[in-house]
């Protein structure tokens, strides 16, 4: 553990940071726990232990770990197919997955692989985010009316939805809207203080004791006060496969959650976290959570935000906050038992409204088509597919736009001239003048800027009359990086010249592209002396070459 994070420590602020963020993370915690099928102790002591350990082995001074709201809608299906084809040992499987997630989290960091997490395009994250909070939004809508979530999951709810209806409690329907009105009208003046989260589990709680009997309504119930049991890895031959793509789901998503949270208190704190110790504290905390049967954790925006705003400066603030709700759990336990299950999927629903990308979804249209469309099926493939599929297809088809655009900018950085009066291609006076003595027999084709696969066709359509010169001059001393696809393309090009009896002169100055070229092997159909460093020689060369040929 690397004490360096502790060095900008505030006694006052990381105390009262963790105060402040203990008493936000309460209800959240007890929400997911109940959201996700494992109950709310689960969700308590996944607050616990992945904000404990996060705070301790990761790789940001500010960050605040816990159950966040995409973690859970992962880890429900991984709980109810579990559970639904291994009702004795579901449960200690889909743990067991979390252990996995956090083994492959701490795999990423180790192997410095953190860095590359968050390079997707902007309207993937947002489609499978706002899918995600679809998803939790549509799984409350039973336990609001009064129900268990049904089994099958969004389409499960879905089809469930008229008898949901047909049956709904009152006063269950009634408490979960009392709760959603407390969260959005919660004026923004007294948040500062008080989370609008606390208020409405506690006020509503207080109603429900007033208003309806102990056993009328569905409530929380007993958690079970002292340290949780552990559970021991379990694996099935047939589910194994399934198990390992389930733990790369939640890992991933883990992953994103936590380093997108770091580089937001990255810009309210100037400071910059370490990416790959981030992933490796995050993967330890989620293997000591499922170990002890708790909910996985990532990094979690709001509780961050407020750990920061409060004066929150080094890790002393998850520590604190950890401790606080580990007494809550082993003291105060009795003050959670008569909390309404459908005050917790209020706040549940509440925070999957608020996973939503409204500000993308509001300009996304006036932004750009290709990437609204993406957005839009990246969030559906979210929810009625699989999130995997959904930012794999995602991911393929961005970057398939994206080479497409670049390919057609690229383009115009192949040129191929031979009258100096073309002011496409940089040319000193000096050099302008060598090129038009040559008479038209040279051909001085320029490449700029890197050259990667989709430019090779641009290559051979600007090379395509190579038999009408006698020389050709290949310039890549603006070419930074020239990637294998170019190379071949630029082989072919000087196989091309020399069927042809043109001779190829390839200036190439720069040491880092003259050794890619050499990797590649096309500086061995250029002969020694045709090598140049500098554009004029090269013309005056071309020029003296041209003089003595027919």
């Amino acid at each position: 553990m690397n004490f360096d994070r502790f060095k900008q420590w505030s006694l006052k602020g990381d105390i009262f940071g963790g105060v402040t963020t203990a008493i936000i993370s309460l209800p959240l915690a007890l929400a997911f726990g109940v959201a996700s099928g494992a109950g709310a102790e689960a969700g308590l002591w996944g607050a616990i232990l992945v904000g404990l350990f996060a705070a301790l082995f990761g790789g940001s001074s500010s960050l605040i770990s816990e159950p966040t709201g995409p973690m859970t809608v992962i880890m429900t299906a991984v709980l109810t197919s579990m559970m639904a084809r291994y009702p004795e040992t579901g449960l200690a499987m889909t743990f067991t997955v979390v252990m996995m997630a956090g083994a492959f989290q701490v795999l990423l960091g180790t192997l410095k692989l953190g860095k590359y997490i968050t390079l997707m395009p902007y309207s993937v994250i947002s489609g499978f985010m706002s899918g995600i909070g679809v998803i939790l939004i549509l799984l409350q809508i039973s336990p609001l009316m009064g129900h268990a979530a049904p089994a099958g999951g969004v389409i499960g709810t879905l089809q469930a939805f008229p008898d949901t209806v047909a049956n709904l409690s009152f006063k269950e329907l009634f408490l979960g809207l009392s709760t959603l009105a407390i969260l959005f009208l919660f004026p923004k003046k007294y948040r500062r203080y008080v989370p609008a989260q606390l208020v409405a589990l506690v006020l509503v709680t207080l109603l429900s004791l007033m208003l309806f009997d102990l056993d009328s309504i569905r409530r929380i119930g007993e958690i079970p006060t002292g340290l949780p049991s552990m559970v021991m890895p379990t694996f099935t031959p047939e589910m194994l496969t399934t198990m390992v793509i389930d733990a790369l789901v939640l890992g991933t998503l883990g992953c994103i959650d936590t380093l997108l949270t770091a580089v937001i208190a990255d810009s309210l704190t100037r400071e910059e976290h370490n990416s790959d110790k981030e992933l490796r504290g995050q993967g330890i905390a989620n293997m000591i959570s499922g170990l002890f049967g708790a909910l996985p954790g990532a990094g979690a925006t709001m509780g961050t935000v407020v750990n920061v705003q409060v004066g929150a400066r080094s890790p002393l603030s998850g520590i604190v906050r950890a401790l606080i709700l580990a007494a809550v759990v082993l003291v105060a336990g009795f003050l959670t038992e008569p909390i309404p299950m459908a005050v917790l999927a209020g706040i549940a629903l509440y925070v999957g409204i608020n996973i939503l990308d409204w500000s993308f979804l509001q300009r996304a249209h006036k932004v750009s088509l290709h990437q609204t469309a993406i957005m839009y099926g990246v969030m559906a493939l979210t929810v009625f597919v699989d999130l995997i599929v959904a930012v794999g297809l995602g991911v393929f088809i961005s970057n398939i736009v994206i080479i497409e655009r670049l390919s057609r900018e690229q383009a115009k950085q192949v040129k191929a001239i031979s009258d100096a009066d073309d002011d496409d291609v940089p040319l000193s006076e000096d050099e302008r003048a060598l090129l038009d003595s040559s008479d038209g027999k040279v051909l001085f084709f320029y490449l700029s800027g890197p050259m990667i696969f989709s430019v090779s066709k641009a290559i051979s359509r600007q090379h395509a009359r190579i038999g009408e010169y006698r020389v050709m001059i290949l310039d890549l001393s603006d070419v930074p990086l020239i990637d294998m696809t170019v190379g071949l393309a630029l082989e072919n090009a000087i196989k091309d010249a020399r069927e042809v009896n043109c001779t190829v002169f390839l200036l190439c100055p720069h040491q880092q592209t003259r050794e890619q070229l050499e990797r590649l092997h096309v500086g061995d159909w250029v002969n020694d002396a045709h090598t140049f460093d500098s554009r004029h020689d090269a013309l005056h060369a071309a020029k003296r070459l041209t003089e003595v040929m027919p």
